[in-house]
Parts: C-alpha cells; sequence; structure tokens
C-alpha cells in the first residue's frame, strides 16, 4: 500500500478507521454503560456514533492533508503518540481528559509524571503510537483538485448534519454527558480542551484582586500551622469511624477535633485556591498567606507539592531548600518540612504567625514510596505504577500507610506547638481533594466535581488548639473556605471581608 499513492480520500478513511479502532474502547465503553443497548433508539444512537465518530475524525484529516500534506502527517503522528499516552491513563486510572485534568497535566512537575512510567505505558506508546507514525510517514498521497475537493467537503458536511438532526432524540443525552464523551474522544478531548484552559487562563485576572486591609487587634503571640493535605480522603481516617487504626497517635491526643467537610475541586489547584481564599471564586482574590502577610503578619510557607496560586511571601521554601539542613532519612520525605520550624518561629519578631506546610504525603500512584518503612503497618503493599494491576487490599493498604505518616507527621507538628509556651497555637488539617482507590474502576483523582465520586471530594478537617487558646463551634460540617476566616479569628485580625459564619471557633 504504501508503494501506490493514496487519494486523500482513501487516506483519511483509513486513518480514522486505525484512530476508532486504537483509541476509542474507553467512548464507547462509556456509552453501553449509560445507554439501554438493547431498545431501538439505543442501538440507533451507538450506530450514529460510530459512523458520527468515523465521518467527522476522517472529515478533519482529510482538511489537514488538502491544506498541507508535510503538516497534516506531522499532525497525524503527534495525535497518535499523544492518544496512545492518553488512553494508557485513561484505561489505567480512570480518568477523562477534560479541562481540569488538562490543568492537573500542564501543572505536573518532572518528578511527578516519572512516577507513571511503567514498561506497559512505553509497550502502547510504540504499538498504537510511533508504529502507524511510521506508516504516515512513508504514506505517499495524491493531491485533490479543488473541484473534487469542495464537491466532497460539501457532501459530507451534508451527511454530518443531516446525522446530528436524524439524532435530535438524543440530543439531551448527549448534552447530560458531553463532559465526559468530550473528554473520551480522540484526539479531541485534549485539542479542544488545551485551548479552553488557555483561554479560561488568558481570561482571568493577570492581577490578584486585594483585599480590605486588616488591623492586628492584640499583641498576643499565637501561632497558626495549616498542613494542606494531598489527596486525603476522610473515610480512610479512623478518627472518621474507619475499621483500621490509620490515626493511633491523634486518636489519643487530647484537643484533637475534625469535622465533615467536602472540597471544591477534585483536582490540586482549584483545591489549594479554595482553602486559601476567603470565598470559592472564579477570579484571583488575594489569598490568605498573601493577605496576611501584606498585613504585617509572619508567614512562612514550606512546600514538597505545587499547584498553589501565586504566593507573594519572603518565606517561601521548597522542600529541596529545606533539605540541605536536613539530616536523617526522614529528610526524604514530608516530614523534612518540620525541620528547624519552631526555631524559626521563635526567630520572628513578629507575634502573630501563619505556618503553611503543603505536603504530598497521599499523593498517587506510588503510594508505597510517600512515606517510611516503618510506617508500613498494613501489608501487602501495591508498588505498582499501574494501579489497576495489584489488588484491591495491597492497593488500599498502601494509601493507609501515607495516611499513618499523616497521623505521625500532624501528631510532631503538635508536639512542636506544645514547646512554644508562650504562643497560643492552633494546627489545622485539610486536604486539597480525595483519592479514588479502584471504587467505580476509578483511580485517584481529577473527575469533574459535577459527576465526581465521593471518595474524590470527601476530605478530612482536622483542628487542634493549645490549652486555653480557643474553643470550637458545635459545627459538624465545614467547607475549604472556613480555613480563611477561622484564621483570621484565631490570630485576631479584624478585617471587614471577615465572615463569621465561616470561622469554626467561638
Amino acid at each position: 500500500m504504501l508503494k501506490n499513492n493514496l487519494k486523500i480520500t482513501h487516506f483519511a478513511l483509513i486513518m480514522s478507521c486505525l484512530n476508532f479502532l486504537f483509541f476509542h474502547f474507553p467512548f464507547f465503553s462509556f456509552v453501553f454503560d449509560n445507554v439501554d443497548y438493547k431498545s431501538f433508539g439505543g442501538i440507533i444512537l451507538i450506530i450514529s456514533l460510530i459512523v458520527l465518530m468515523l465521518v467527522l475524525n476522517a472529515f478533519v484529516f482529510y482538511l489537514l492533508f488538502s491544506l498541507s500534506r508535510r503538516v497534516g502527517k506531522f499532525l497525524l503522528i503527534l495525535f497518535f503518540i499523544i492518544n496512545a499516552i492518553a488512553v494508557y491513563f485513561v484505561n489505567t486510572y480512570g480518568v477523562i481528559i477534560d479541562e481540569t485534568m488538562i490543568g492537573n497535566v500542564l501543572n505536573t512537575k518532572y518528578e511527578e509524571a516519572s512516577s507513571f512510567f511503567s514498561i506497559r505505558l512505553v509497550a502502547e506508546i510504540i504499538l498504537f503510537g510511533v508504529i502507524p507514525s511510521v506508516y504516515i510517514f512513508k504514506a505517499k498521497i495524491t493531491k485533490v483538485p479543488l473541484k473534487k475537493f469542495l464537491i466532497t467537503v460539501s457532501l459530507t458536511l451534508l451527511f454530518i448534519l443531516t446525522l446530528v438532526f436524524a439524532n435530535a432524540s438524543n440530543w439531551l443525552w448527549i448534552d447530560k454527558n458531553s463532559k465526559t464523551l468530550g473528554g473520551l474522544a480522540m484526539p479531541w478531548s485534549y485539542t479542544v480542551n488545551i485551548s479552553l484552559f488557555y483561554k479560561h487562563q488568558f481570561s482571568k485576572n493577570q492581577k490578584e484582586i486585594l483585599l480590605p486591609n486588616a488591623t492586628i487587634k492584640d499583641n498576643q503571640k499565637s501561632v497558626v500551622v495549616l498542613v494542606i493535605g494531598e489527596s486525603a480522603r476522610s473515610q480512610n481516617f479512623s478518627l472518621y469511624g474507619y475499621k483500621k487504626n490509620t490515626n493511633p497517635l491523634l486518636s489519643k491526643m487530647p484537643d484533637v477535633y475534625h469535622f465533615e467537610a467536602n472540597s471544591c475541586a477534585t483536582y490540586t489547584t482549584a483545591g489549594v485556591k479554595c482553602i486559601l481564599e476567603h470565598a470559592n471564586t472564579d477570579d484571583l482574590y488575594e489569598i490568605l498567606p498573601n493577605y496576611l502577610y501584606r498585613n504585617n503578619v509572619e508567614v512562612i510557607w514550606r512546600t514538597s507539592n505545587w499547584g498553589e496560586p501565586p504566593v507573594h511571601i519572603k518565606n517561601y521554601q521548597k522542600r529541596e531548600e529545606i533539605l540541605p539542613k536536613c539530616e536523617g532519612d526522614e529528610c526524604n520525605y514530608d516530614e523534612a518540612l518540620l525541620k528547624g520550624l519552631n526555631e524559626q518561629i521563635l526567630a520572628s519578631k513578629k507575634n502573630k504567625i501563619l505556618i503553611v506546610l503543603h505536603t504530598s504525603t497521599s499523593h498517587g500512584p506510588t503510594y508505597s514510596k510517600k512515606y517510611p518503612p516503618q510506617f508500613e503497618n498494613f501489608k501487602p503493599v501495591c508498588n505498582s505504577v499501574e494501579l489497576g494491576k495489584c489488588s484491591q487490599t495491597e492497593l488500599i493498604n498502601a494509601y493507609d500507610n501515607t495516611i499513618v505518616y499523616t497521623d505521625y507527621i500532624l501528631s510532631k507538628v503538635i508536639e512542636d506547638l506544645k514547646q512554644l509556651k508562650e504562643y497560643k497555637s492552633a494546627m489545622i488539617f485539610v486536604s486539597d481533594h480525595g483519592e479514588s482507590l479502584g471504587e467505580k474502576n476509578l483511580y485517584m483523582h481529577g473527575i469533574p466535581i459535577s459527576i465526581a465520586p465521593k471518595e474524590q471530594y470527601e476530605i478530612p478537617f482536622i483542628v487542634w488548639m493549645s490549652e486555653g487558646s480557643k474553643q470550637l463551634k458545635p459545627n459538624t460540617t465545614v467547607s475549604q473556605n472556613h480555613v480563611f476566616h477561622s484564621v483570621l479569628n484565631f490570630l485576631n485580625i479584624q478585617s471587614t471581608i471577615y465572615n463569621e459564619e465561616m470561622n469554626i471557633f467561638k
């Protein structure tokens, strides 16, 4: 076939068929799971979607190669390779390549991305990406006369419109499931959503909206340590009734309380933004650390993670900046964020201090590498990045061990704060979002919040206060936005933006 010249029409159809066979099993698995495929209407919908998928992709490929065969080949090769990667993650982790997932991908650092590497990933890239790309590169394609091009385009558009209007009765179902269908259609899931992501990024406020000035109302030395968890779901904390003892230390500590809470989103950037802002909005308002720093509060940010909104403070420290002063095996894990923290607090010349510790303890898929060996309380554990290959028991054991390690870190923060006798102190732990561990065949996080399972948005919200500092309101349920107003209350900072209803303290 390579030796003969191929008509663009034939080549576009061949490429569309290969694209359909290689990359659309997840798409049609979703369709079969959500329509009555035994009914006449269901059969018509499925046949129409198959035909529409083949014709639409062939039509776009035809346009690309008619305009420029070189550009067409380059884009098609790129599509096949990226499709192979995307479908691997869809099949392995149950993700949907929507705009929020694109945001996750574009905010992923090399360290996190490399943890997903597997032999199967490489094999699928070669089989479904590289090998078809060789064929595409070597294919000899003939030009199309302008008249024939215009006739083909016109007839194809007419056919597509006829098919779309013939399925008018199914528009409601398609609209209802449009985000999922769009997130599984290759290559349009990522091409369209990358465009949407950058469009929305560009339209956001280029400069954060400043909040009204605040006033510090007393000279009492006070410190709040805000620990932002990563991918921690409340149902695996024994404090929330989990049958396995994942909180052996916190459960024995006095003055430790927990609230029911849901995250604003199922991915880090939006979850962290929600924790740090005064209200859940799409605008870029001044976040808590920036606001307090601007109003003469000592703010220290230590992180082993990423994805936060822009932080404008003096003491912003990444984990690698702390490591030179850290000794011991624990420095390879999130415990490194605690090294020298009390000394830094005591060295401050200000009476009001906010510490933010942005951890990465429960981030998958390499759960078993997120904690020191002595915290492997539950065995056997999953050591593979291909989570679907592990048993449910192995996967949950590895994840539960990250919660045990989180329990240790939080207890250590509390013990350190107890040493600061001159300070009224509080520790608030809240996760950015939850995590799926194979339930409904989903893994990790990132499903749109409107359709996400509870595992991805039910999060822990844990509070400790030093003796005689504050008491809690009898709230049972809170939100991530409660953090902003509760910190202002604890540090006794007055502001017109303050909302008493969003404060957890009496």
